[in-house]
């Protein structure tokens, strides 16, 4: 873990919706705000953000956790042998029937990390304490069902398409200059109530996973203070972690995620792929992502969209 003397100083935010609140910075966004959002849309180009599924992808697991498994429960042949519904052979060879399992560590591929995820100093976002709300078998405050569908105007940093490079180096810490460099050189404002995407250029790789996982370039912690600042909803990479790794502070392993998860209650997605929105030049869109309801889960799969904004 790379160490500069520093520390990250982070704390658990009370939010200011109440204290019943696991939305966090989600409240800003309203019916008004989607429904203005979606008249802009131009429904002839859409962007699919996501990632697909299959065993052997890209995965983290240095920590234990299983990578993406998927296997056949039914198959047409094995039906027949098996007679399991009881309707025959005659029934079931005229019956193509399949069926299938997966099974995932729910932080692989395109996803969205909920607030139960990652806290500080034994509490989440809004001071949910963990011995208070984390059962035997799921959160009950904080969890990914509580994230709902977004609609919102979403922004593109391309910091790697402004240093003019496929991606940037590995651990290099992109700071609030680089974000208000890009901006200005798109030509577009980041502001209150935006879902805010950033590109590093990694995901130009996938699915070699010797490139794409591992010492990711990414936000930097004064970076990330810097871009909550501006009111966001939500923030989503191109890469594992939003953030940078190994982290810049030595109290905190990934304080990029304390930081926007319990600090701000900004809800974060990783793994986007961004790559035809950063080569189309699509700076500004309607963003639309849904995370399956997993109730007290620390993150869910979901597939973001981006749909261009008609001009004015």
């Amino acid at each position: 873990m790379a160490t500069t003397g520093e520390r990250a100083n982070i704390e658990v935010a009370t939010s200011p919706w109440g204290p019943e609140d696991q939305r966090g910075a989600l409240n800003r966004m309203s019916p008004e705000s989607q429904g203005e959002i979606l008249a802009r849309a131009d429904g002839t180009r859409i962007y699919d953000l996501s990632v697909d599924f299959f065993v052997g992808m890209p995965s983290f697991q240095a920590a234990g956790d299983p990578s993406y498994q998927m296997f056949m429960s039914h198959t047409p042949s094995g039906t027949v042998v098996d007679n399991l519904n009881g309707v025959g052979d005659e029934i079931n060879k005229n019956v193509c029937y399949s069926g299938d399992v997966v099974f995932f560590y729910t932080h692989t591929g395109t996803h969205i990390d909920a607030f139960c995820h990652f806290g500080v100093n034994g509490m989440t976002y809004n001071n949910a304490v963990v011995e208070e709300n984390l059962g035997s078998r799921h959160w009950c405050r904080n969890g990914a069902e509580q994230i709902p569908p977004i609609v919102a105007r979403g922004v593109l940093l391309d910091i790697a398409g402004l240093h003019g490079v496929e991606c940037l180096p590995n651990s290099y810490g992109i700071t609030q200059d680089d974000c208000e460099r890009a901006l200005e050189h798109q030509g577009v404002a980041l502001g209150e109530g935006d879902v805010a995407l950033v590109r590093t250029g990694r995901m130009r790789y996938w699915p070699d996973g010797s490139r794409v996982m591992g010492n990711p370039p990414g936000m930097s912690l004064d970076g990330a203070r810097w871009i909550t600042g501006q009111g966001i909803i939500l923030i989503g990479a191109d890469q594992e972690c939003v953030e940078v790794a190994p982290s810049e502070q030595e109290d905190n392993w990934l304080p990029g995620h304390c930081h926007f998860l319990a600090e701000a209650g900004v809800p974060m997605m990783e793994l986007l792929n961004l790559e035809q929105l950063a080569l189309d030049g699509v700076y500004e869109f309607c963003f639309i992502g849904a995370p399956i309801r997993l109730r007290g889960a620390t993150g869910s799969p979901l597939r973001p969209l981006a749909i261009p904004l008609r001009e004015h």
